[in-house]
């Protein structure tokens, strides 16, 4: 292979291989056989290692070096490690280690394949899904999952919140985050994350779901597993970046419990709808101020200065929020 010489297969059986090169003028020749019948071991019984024709008749783009091949070399590479090569990494291998150039497109097959060599492929993933959420609860008392199925008993959602996540969540101020973002793997979907913040301001992960898309129904489902979680009262408030499907769940799920809009969110939406950078200052100081006095001198001069960004606060996102 790395001498960019191609073979064809002459014979092949269940006791039987015959490969010759590709070209019909060269000698280079391996026949192998079964041990014996029962084996599924086989013994190379003639072999010619020398090819007998011109040098300059090889070929880089080597047919044998299928994606297979390139996943079973290259799979080390993704042991222990959150990524791992690239394509362009791959084809680089390639031509270094095994002297052949390959198209982009068989690198990227290469590297899916060593990712399912490495960590199983989605389905496998899927069907586990189960047995994994078994050995959660059993290893982490009081963490509580859910799996929801359509009519054909196929994946539709999913939620997890572990237990250790869920005691903590007692000492933790009740102010919860909640967001969603796609997915890339090969069915998409997407993720749903809500957090809250611990004492030394850094975010608590509380619970994670995973759903077809963010929409209504999805956000229902997935904020009534929560429900059953951190419950419901008007102690609690939630935070989210207003998206219509987010709000009509909360309203629907969540009765007692307040709903905030993310304050960094509002702040990307003034810049992208106003385009008044230069605002931010006055708005962060609006958002940090805890006694109603300060808060309406910092909204006053927002008012002054960019009165349509105060009709904004005040109609579309509210006060309150």
């Amino acid at each position: 292979m790395k001498g960019n010489f191609e073979f064809q297969t002459r014979k092949s059986n269940r006791s039987l291989w015959v490969i010759e090169c590709i070209n019909p003028n060269c000698s280079w020749r391996l026949r192998a056989s079964k041990i014996v019948p029962e084996s599924t071991k086989f013994v190379i019984q003639k072999y010619v290692g020398v090819h007998s024709f011109s040098l300059l008749n090889r070929n880089a783009n080597h047919h044998q070096v299928t994606y297979v091949v390139i996943g079973e070399q290259v799979a080390p590479q993704y042991v222990g490690v959150e990524k791992g090569p690239g394509p362009k990494g791959i084809q680089t291998f390639a031509h270094t280690k095994l002297g052949a150039q390959i198209s982009y497109y068989k690198a990227w097959r290469g590297r899916k394949h060593d990712r399912t060599l490495i960590r199983g492929s989605p389905e496998q993933s899927f069907h586990i899904l189960l047995s994994y959420f078994h050995m959660l609860k059993k290893l982490n008392p009081r963490t509580v999952t859910f799996i929801d199925v359509d009519r054909e008993s196929r994946f539709k959602y999913l939620f997890l919140a572990f237990g250790v996540a869920i005691r903590g969540f007692r000492y933790m101020r009740k102010v919860v985050g909640i967001d969603g973002t796609f997915l890339k793997g090969q069915y998409r979907g997407a993720l749903l994350v809500t957090t809250a913040q611990d004492g030394n301001g850094q975010c608590y992960p509380l619970a994670w779901g995973i759903v077809d898309s963010e929409n209504e129904d999805a956000w229902t489902w997935f904020l009534t597993q929560l429900k059953e979680v951190i419950g419901d009262t008007d102690k609690l408030a939630l935070i989210s970046d207003r998206a219509p499907s987010i709000k009509k769940a909360i309203s629907t799920v969540f009765e007692k419990a307040h709903h905030g809009a993310c304050a960094w969110h509002v702040a990307q939406n003034i810049k992208n709808k106003f385009k008044c950078a230069d605002i931010m200052g006055s708005y962060w100081s609006v958002v940090n101020m805890y006694k109603c006095e300060d808060f309406a001198r910092y909204m006053t001069e927002i008012s002054h200065r960019y009165p349509r960004v105060a009709e904004y606060l005040e109609n579309e996102v509210g006060f309150e929020k």
